[in-house]
Formats: C-alpha cells, sequence, structure tokens
C-alpha cells in the first residue's frame, strides 16, 4: 500500500491552542473551534524542494507534502488542475492602476474553487472510514461534495436554502446527491445537519466544522505564490462569505515561510462581501473580534451570501494581521463589474468573483488600495453557473438581412 510522504503531527484548536491526535475523526475542538491541521514543517522542508515541483503534474496534489492524506488510494481526482493566473490589462488601463491578475478558480472540477476543499474532506473522510457525508450549501459547496462523494463512494445530503440558483441544485441532485430545498438561510440549512448527526450518522462538512476543506483551499496560496516565482502580490481581494479560502491561503504563507520558500512579505488581505450581507465588514468597522449574525441577508452573490460565518475571527485576524480590511459592495456595482469584465477582458466572472472587482474599483477610488499596487481577484466559480440577461436582436430570415441595422445594433 503506497503511502504519500506526509508530515501531519496533531489537530490544534484555532481559539485555545488546545492539542489532539492526527488521523482520527474529529470536527470541531471541545469548545467548539475549528481545527487546525499542523505539520512537521523542518521535516517537509527537508523532503522537498521548489525544483522537485517542477516535474509534477499541474495539479493541486503536486503539494502533497503540504497535505494530510496518507495514502495515495484515498485521494480522488476529476483533474484538479492549476488554475491560470490571468492579466486584466484592459482593465488595469481603464482604471489607472497597478497589475490587475485575476485567479480563475472556475477552471476547476465542478467549476469552482470548492472542489479544492471537499478533494481534501472526501479524500480524509475516505481515509478515516466515513460512509455518509452531509452539509449545508448556496450551491457551488454542494455540488462539489455530490461530485467527489459520487467518485469516492461515500453517500451524501446536501440542504439548500429554497432560493439556491437552480442550475446548483441540479447539479448537486444529478451528481448524485440526496438533495433538499429549505425556506431558511444557509446556517439555518447547517442546523439541519447538526441536529441530524445523532439519527442519521452522517459526517457534518460544514464549512469550518472539519479540519481538511482549509487544507484544501490553502492549495490556493500554495499554488499563487508558486506561480509568481515565490513571491506574494500587494493585494488580495477574496469574495467572503465562510471565508474558508481566505483562511487557508493565510496559513500556506506562514508554512511558506515557515520552510524558507517565501519571505516576510505578506499580500494585504481583503475580504469582500455583499451590502446585504456584510457581517464581516461590520465587524472590522466595529473593531470587534467576533461578528453578529446579519438579518435578512439578501445579495445576487449566493455564494457570500452566508449570514454567520464559524470562523469570523480567523478571518478577522488574518485582516488585521495583514493590515487589510473588510468592504462590502452593492449588487448594483458587482452586476457592472461582471459585465465590465466580460465585455473588456473576455473573462466571466460570476457574481462573487465580480464582487471582487467592484471593491477594487471602489477601494482605489477611496485610496485604501494605492494605484501602484499588484492586485489579484479571485474568481470563486465559472460565470456560466449564473444568470446572464444581455440584449440580442432577432432576425426573421424570411424577410431581407438589414445590415445598415446590425451595424448599428
Amino acid at each position: 500500500m503506497k503511502e504519500y510522504p506526509t508530515f501531519v503531527t496533531h489537530l490544534e484548536c484555532s481559539y485555545t491552542g488546545e492539542t489532539y491526535p492526527a488521523d482520527e475523526l474529529r470536527g470541531l475542538s471541545d469548545v467548539g473551534k475549528p481545527l487546525w491541521v499542523r505539520y512537521d514543517l523542518d521535516a517537509l522542508a527537508q523532503s522537498v524542494s521548489k525544483e522537485q515541483l517542477r516535474s509534477r503534474l499541474p495539479e493541486f496534489w503536486r503539494y502533497r507534502e503540504f497535505l494530510p492524506v496518507r495514502r495515495s488510494e484515498n485521494i480522488v481526482r476529476l483533474g484538479e488542475v492549476m488554475t491560470p493566473i490571468l492579466p486584466a490589462f484592459q482593465l488595469q488601463q481603464r482604471l489607472n492602476c497597478g497589475e490587475i491578475l485575476i485567479k480563475d478558480e472556475g477552471r476547476l472540477p465542478t467549476g469552482s474553487f470548492k472542489a479544492r476543499g471537499l478533494a481534501l474532506a472526501v479524500a480524509m473522510a475516505k481515509e478515516l472510514g466515513v460512509r455518509r457525508m452531509a452539509m449545508p450549501t448556496n450551491g457551488n459547496a454542494g455540488a462539489a461534495l455530490a461530485a467527489y462523494g459520487s467518485r469516492a463512494g461515500i453517500e451524501t445530503y446536501v440542504f439548500c436554502p429554497q432560493d439556491t440558483p437552480p442550475i446548483n441544485v441540479q447539479e448537486i441532485a444529478f451528481q448524485g446527491a440526496k438533495t433538499f430545498l429549505a425556506n431558511g438561510y444557509i446556517n439555518e440549512c447547517g442546523k439541519i445537519v447538526a441536529e441530524g448527526k445523532p439519527l442519521m450518522d452522517w459526517f457534518d462538512t460544514s464549512t469550518l466544522k472539519e479540519p481538511y476543506r482549509i487544507e484544501g483551499k490553502k492549495t490556493m496560496g500554495l499554488e499563487l505564490a508558486e506561480q509568481l516565482d515565490w513571491n506574494v502580490p500587494d493585494v488580495i481581494l477574496y469574495p467572503t462569505g465562510g471565508g474558508t479560502g481566505l483562511i487557508g491561503m493565510w496559513k500556506a504563507f506562514d508554512e511558506l515561510e515557515a520552510i524558507g520558500w517565501i519571505g516576510s512579505k505578506r499580500p494585504r488581505m481583503v475580504a469582500v462581501q455583499a451590502e446585504g450581507c456584510a457581517p464581516i465588514v461590520k465587524a472590522f468597522d466595529n473593531g470587534e473580534r467576533h461578528a453578529q449574525p446579519w438579518p435578512d441577508a439578501a445579495t445576487i452573490a449566493s455564494g457570500i451570501r452566508v449570514p454567520a460565518a464559524l470562523g469570523d475571527y480567523l478571518i478577522l485576524d488574518a485582516v488585521r494581521e495583514s493590515h487589510g480590511f473588510a468592504v462590502a459592495v452593492s449588487d448594483d456595482a458587482i452586476d457592472r463589474a461582471q459585465r465590465e469584465c466580460a465585455i473588456h477582458e473576455g473573462i466571466l466572472l460570476c457574481p462573487e468573483g465580480a464582487a471582487t472587482l467592484a471593491a477594487l474599483k471602489q477601494e482605489l477610488s477611496t485610496g485604501r488600495i494605492q494605484s501602484d499596487e499588484q492586485v489579484v481577484l479571485f474568481n470563486c466559480a465559472t460565470g456560466l453557473k449564473y444568470p446572464m440577461p444581455a440584449e440580442h436582436g432577432t432576425i426573421d430570415l424570411a424577410q431581407p438581412i438589414d445590415y445598415d441595422w446590425i451595424k448599428q445594433a
């Protein structure tokens, strides 16, 4: 049985620092907080080099020493490519600013960055003997759980708010998850999962309620640093709901510095939310470490409509330690940014990804982002999953073609 060289030493409560054994199935710590996976970084540094990475497949499993899966047979692959960084030259000129780079996570399996976290969560569930998994979702995470669960032979249950985009609901159900819509928000769907554990005997795979989705999302930071020749940008704008990716990237940068692959420079982490659901922004502005649940949450960017984030303090810690900030943008600004990027760059952002462009435009004008800073925007999913209202003309082939009308359209 082949084993990967992994260096996990223990799990650690992100709130109290209490430690727990590795390789045991765990959800939250004893005080109900997310768990970190900790590694022997000295041994890791001796085991792999930057040069060795160059000969590996262009997938996020190339970072296997940084990941917790021990047995190769438990890795569940669906084609986890390294996602491209796309320069946005036209937008840069229009905004008269520093380099804009778009990390396009929509190229991953199931069309979103949720594949990173769920690939790791499902692989570790398989390794630790889990046969049934459940989660709440606003769409993309459920699709990833359904796909990877089916691939791994694990039964999955997914609970969605009733206004989850229909294409997401269809995708989740079609890929094998037992799928349910509920008349509430994602946190209320999460209560269904939590309360059902003793009756249904499923493993709760909700955001940050198990240790391994962070490790999957951490690969965004590892991959970004490698693609930038082991440097980091000045600013990262990240669409923030549960915040696992922002937290994971912050962890990745710390681990990379500890093994000597990057220096002490960190990007300023900017948590981007929608005005209709901005609990992290409110907590940041008020100088608080924990966010209050957001009432009547509403936004076209359904993926960041998370009224209460379990890892609120981890998001806020990373933002503050990086000298970044949290910012909210309007749905109108999101819609305009999505159209602008499609028209001028040919890049179809999802609404959550468009929120980061809207935030960049807004914060260049306020001065919180300087005009000479290199900025990375995370497009977290393919825009093809979302409505694309657009005008078009109609031609009657029974009539002469009016090319003057076509030219003026």
